[in-house]
């Protein structure tokens, strides 16, 4: 059989492709939809790869780099019609340009890093306030920029216009097209992983809007630094996911150990409030006035400060993410670490995860909507925890992971032991070579038979343990170990998770079986799982409606049964059992 990429190249008949079992492992480097040529140079980490080509950077080595790169980096709004080398030569006059790409949403974008920080310095100088006729302009110089063009007679041919680079997730019957005419189960879970990821413009544009958003806090707390955390750093995110950012104030309290020498102390003048709480909701009460009066792009502006975890909410236009703003939001900013190091360390995490989500979102499952279903981060340390109980281990304990750390790697947060190893290089990796089609149906078969009425999930030890309360599941935090992180979750949201948890593990079993039939054309694999219960396998609906008889004939001949003894019991002339 030929080989096959993933953008249906060829296209064999689809029994042909279901019956190759070949292991594929993902390509270093992707090409994704809609890239354009925009001299990505290959010393870019991959976000996936074979475990030998993963990145073994430390998450503060990439977040800081990340961070400088968004420092030397512009978004202009274009005209649509640009002329791609002119306007990179038009840019040039102020610095040799690194990286750029363009992009559209609500308009047409271009994203432009320099080499030197003083370039952007040098551009900002020569842009003007818009005179504006029927309104005002707010005079506020930002690295967010208008490009218009003075002659607009000349028509630029088609080809010399810019391309755009993708920002979206495909549509769906792109994404069962690629699963369907993919060789394997393992290639199609590589498959779903390389369309949903991140891509490299993706990721560079989340740290550009970061660091955009705290040039205006910078402007009430200078040395402030705007974070960004969850899917959009631990490698789990995934094309359209929201941006959680936030302002984090300690750099600026840090003392400097050697300009407080001798017997002076200098300290500043503040303002005092009774509470943390209080002073967070200061801070980003204001801050949320200002991006809501001064913030270019920055629309839809909530403040929801009364909530656990305050927050601003709003939308950042020309970047197309929702956000939410936080303060010294420390823990999360660790937990997003732990999650890089976990799907750093095995190529097959990231694949099963995304896999997983994808399902989950495809029966409602999960939602955008605050409610009572089952989170991403709970997937995905229930995903972690399962790795953890393989035979042998494909990920190793957190408390494992503590034991190796250093004393550079010591970290308490609020009272709160978060320490563990950092380096990943020091991680050693695990002998565990099973497929990830044997993983997703063992991930399924293991929790559609856990017993969530009894034990909770904790990655720390990485076993089961008894529950503490009577949440019907129970997710440890893993630092915060007293917390629950699956509180809201929901007995009937628990109970269709289960349902169709076993109903996967059967699809995925007849898979191995040689069903369904070589001439059938219907979904199959990972594909089949993201269809409607009983799409892809009508007899599994018939197999299910003979359970739901056997169990009601079962409950009526219980019920019978019982009331035969109780009636028994009445005369006298027997008693009822107590042994169960």
């Amino acid at each position: 059989m030929a080989a096959r990429g993933v953008g249906l190249l060829t296209r064999l008949p689809l029994h042909s492709q279901r019956r190759s079992r070949v292991q594929r492992s993902i390509p270093r480097h992707f090409s994704c939809p809609g890239t354009v040529a925009a001299n990505f140079g290959s010393e870019e980490q991959p976000l996936g790869g074979s475990e030998d080509k993963i990145p073994k950077k430390r998450f503060s080595e990439v977040q800081k780099e990340r961070r400088e790169q968004a420092q030397r980096t512009v978004l202009i709004h274009c005209p649509n019609n640009i002329n791609e080398k002119k306007f990179l030569k038009y840019l040039s006059q102020h610095g040799p340009i690194n990286k750029h790409f363009f992009y559209e949403s609500f308009g047409f974008y271009a994203v432009v890093e320099f080499c030197q920080k003083d370039s952007v310095n040098s551009l900002q100088s020569e842009a003007l306030t818009p005179n504006m006729s029927t309104e005002s302009a707010i005079p506020f110089k930002s690295r967010f920029l208008n490009l218009k063009l003075k002659n607009l007679s000349n028509k630029i041919p088609e080809q010399l216009c810019a391309q755009t680079s993708n920002q979206s997730p495909p549509s769906s019957k792109k994404l069962f097209e690629l699963l369907n005419y993919a060789e394997s189960i393992d290639d199609q879970l590589h498959t779903l992983l390389k369309t949903f990821q991140l891509t490299e413009e993706n990721v560079r544009l989340r740290h550009l809007t970061c660091s955009l958003i705290e040039d205006i806090a910078a402007a009430y707390f200078p040395g402030c630094v705007i974070r960004p955390f969850g899917s959009s750093v631990n490698t789990f995110g995934k094309l359209g996911c929201d941006l959680d950012m936030f302002l984090d104030l300690d750099e600026i309290r840090k003392p400097d150990v050697h300009k407080n020498a001798g017997n002076f102390l200098m300290e500043f003048q503040v303002k005092n409030v009774p509470s943390e709480r209080i002073a967070t909701q200061k801070i980003l009460s204001v801050i949320g006035e200002c991006l809501d009066n001064f913030g270019p792009g920055c629309v839809g502006v909530q403040k929801i400060l009364n909530a656990r975890c305050p927050l601003v909410r709003f939308s950042h236009q020309a970047s197309g993410f929702q956000c939410d703003l936080t303060t010294n939001n420390s823990i999360a900013l660790k937990s997003s670490e732990l999650l890089y190091i976990y799907g750093s360390l095995d190529s097959r995490v990231r694949a099963l995860v995304f896999s997983v989500r994808c399902w989950a979102r495809a029966h409602s499952l999960t939602s955008s909507i605050p409610g009572a279903w089952i989170t991403n981060f709970s997937l995905t340390v229930m995903v972690i925890f399962f790795l953890q109980r393989r035979s042998p281990p494909i990920l190793p304990t957190l408390d494992s992971l503590k034991s190796l750390a250093d004393a550079e790697d010591r970290c308490i947060l609020d009272g709160n032991n978060c320490t563990f190893i950092r380096d990943l290089c020091k991680i050693k990796p695990s002998g565990n070579t099973e497929t990830l089609e044997l993983l997703l149906k063992e991930f399924f078969e293991y929790f559609g038979n856990f017993a969530f009425n009894k034990n909770s999930i904790n990655i720390r030890q990485g076993r089961e343990q008894n529950k503490p309360d009577s949440s019907p599941l129970h997710i440890q935090n893993p630092f915060e170990t007293s917390l629950n992180i699956s509180k809201n979750v929901s007995q009937s949201q628990l109970q269709k998770f289960v349902d169709l948890a076993r109903d996967s593990a059967w699809i995925l079993e007849q898979e191995d079986k040689g069903q369904p039939s070589p001439s059938s054309k219907q979904p199959w694999g990972l594909a089949a799982l993201l269809l409607p219960p009983g799409a892809a396998y009508p007899s599994l609906s018939k197999k299910k409606k003979k359970l739901m008889s056997e169990k009601v004939k079962g409950l009526l001949a219980s019920i019978k049964s019982s009331s035969t003894d109780i009636s028994k019991d009445t005369y006298g002339k027997r008693a009822i059992s107590t042994q169960a």
